[in-house]
């Protein structure tokens, strides 16, 4: 079987991957899979000349995942995928449940079973774990990569806190498949996936049923919704947070909103999106 390893040296632990490629390379080989190292520059196709490879490993978080996949789709491909969580988050390879310690993800990889999962598209663009908007969903494109090498996660959380006193609702018009409707949202956010930097927001959601688990804030004052936000996050109930699923979504609204796709910058509105059933495959 041909592979490649495409890395992406900028990301959370990307460091770590480079020192560990001769380890990672052997666990691959002793499993009948050679495996070629390939490091991401961004600036062309990463399958270029290598069209004809079996898998993919990918080694990065959800926004190097997010690329690959576009650029796979771009060369018209469709590849046997693997992920070495590497990234801040990590949040897809967390919903297949993937190692956080690189040699033990490199060994589910090569030693594991093929398994079918579902591709968000947004706009004509693929994206593998979350499409959002609104307060907090932002924050991933804010920080910038030293700030998430250096601190990991309280770099999220400081410019969360930014966005806090940015808050504002965004009137939205919204046609799923099975209804359609107009809100006030403080917060949209598009689950394939379950977590948004690793916290469940989506329970209950799978990442192979052919359904995106959508999520909107109501805006409420600044304290109601604070407490919206606590109470959703320990489990609890409240009107105030719609919950629904769907296979297909329209979004539009009157106002310049940015959004964002697995932790980059998303596509401009209005938005519509599909999930893809059964469209990636993974090793896992």
């Amino acid at each position: 079987m041909k592979a490649l390893l495409l890395y992406n040296p900028l990301s959370g632990k990307g460091r770590r991957i480079v020192r560990n490629i001769n380890e990672i390379c052997a666990i691959f080989r002793r499993n009948d899979i050679e495996l070629k190292p390939k490091r991401l520059s961004f600036a062309e196709n990463p399958f270029k000349g290598d069209e004809a490879i079996d898998l993919a490993v990918v080694c990065g978080g959800d926004g190097t995942l997010n690329y690959v996949i576009n650029r796979m789709r771009e060369a018209g491909i469709n590849p046997t995928l693997g992920i070495i969580p590497s990234g801040t988050a990590n949040d897809f390879a967390g919903s297949l449940g993937m190692s956080r310690r690189l040699l033990v993800a490199a060994r589910q990889i090569a030693e594991g079973k093929e398994r079918k999962v579902d591709c968000g598209k947004a706009n004509g663009r693929y994206f593998i774990n979350v499409l959002s908007f609104g307060l907090l969903t932002t924050t991933s494109q804010h920080t910038s990569d030293r700030e998430k090498r250096m601190l990991g996660k309280i770099a999220y959380v400081r410019e969360g806190l930014r966005d806090m006193v940015r808050m504002h609702g965004i009137p939205l018009h919204i046609k799923s498949d099975n209804e359609e409707f107009s809100s006030e949202a403080l917060m949209f956010l598009v689950f394939n996936g379950r977590t948004a930097g690793r916290i469940t927001l989506a329970r209950g959601a799978a990442i192979d049923d052919g359904l995106f688990d959508v999520l909107l804030l109501k805006k409420r004052n600044p304290l109601l919704n604070c407490l919206d936000m606590a109470q959703h996050l320990v489990g609890g109930g409240t009107h105030a947070i719609r919950h629904f699923r769907t296979s297909k979504l329209e979004i539009s609204t009157s106002v310049a909103e940015p959004t964002d796709v697995d932790g980059q910058p998303g596509p401009n509105f209005p938005i519509t999106l599909s999930c893809e059933k059964g469209a990636l495959t993974f090793r896992c």
